[in-house]
């Protein structure tokens, strides 16, 4: 099984600072998984800032996720792709990426979640927890009782197979929101504007990882 962290970083636009500063922050902070999210540049832009941010990741040691891009992600050597519903099915990708690569899909019902189990995805986003402005098109908000029974189902579903996929729960999650949600059952849980929003990211970044590291599995 490959390495899967439980705290996932997640870059997004913001006025003043660039995708790498961003990551620079986060993982000064302790941040040791970053995911790469970049919308509206060109294809030449994102290579740009890719191969910036794997610079930064490999001086921290931090795993380097790309979001949506699977050409970017096997141009840099990236650690893995982060593929959302509308995007190249994850088997396709595969087959192009290889199997070392991580891969990642999302969730937004337990019908997704079967679905991306079938696709063989190293780990789903599961998601959105709350409303969140980080992204233009989001599906229906879940909140805490639907992520608690969807992961009951999921609980059944591994008691008939031994077949294993991280649920991470993403969707503008903040500090007080870690506990309920690791209490509910997810494997790990995916921050952006929690950070990339806070006055002072560094000390974000360090906050939640407190929080989660009460959470580690063994």
């Amino acid at each position: 099984m490959k390495y899967i962290s439980q705290l996932h970083y997640i870059t997004q636009e913001v006025d003043g600072f660039t995708h790498a500063e961003l990551v620079e922050f986060a993982c000064t902070g302790g941040s040791k998984w970053v995911q790469l999210r970049i919308k509206e540049k060109s294809f030449e832009e994102c290579l740009k800032i890719a191969e910036e941010t794997k610079i930064i990741c490999k001086k921290y040691g931090a795993k380097l996720i790309i979001n949506d891009n699977i050409f970017i992600a096997k141009e840099i050597s990236a650690d893995g792709v982060h593929l959302g519903k509308q995007d190249i099915n994850p088997k396709k990708a595969r087959k192009i990426l290889g199997n070392n690569f991580i891969i990642g899909g999302t969730a937004n019902s337990l019908e997704d979640i079967k679905m991306q189990m079938k696709n063989n995805v190293d780990y789903i986003g599961l998601g959105p927890y709350k409303f969140t402005t980080t992204k233009k098109k989001i599906g229906p908000v879940l909140g805490l009782k639907k992520i608690k029974e969807i992961i009951q189902e999921i609980v059944l579903l591994k008691k008939k197979s031994e077949y294993f996929c991280p649920l991470i729960a993403i969707g503008g999650i903040r500090i007080e929101d870690v506990k309920p949600l690791f209490e509910a059952g997810v494997y790990g849980i995916a921050v952006s504007s929690g950070i990339n929003l806070a006055e002072n990211k560094v000390d974000a970044m360090k906050m939640f990882i407190q929080e989660v590291d009460k959470w580690l599995m063994p």
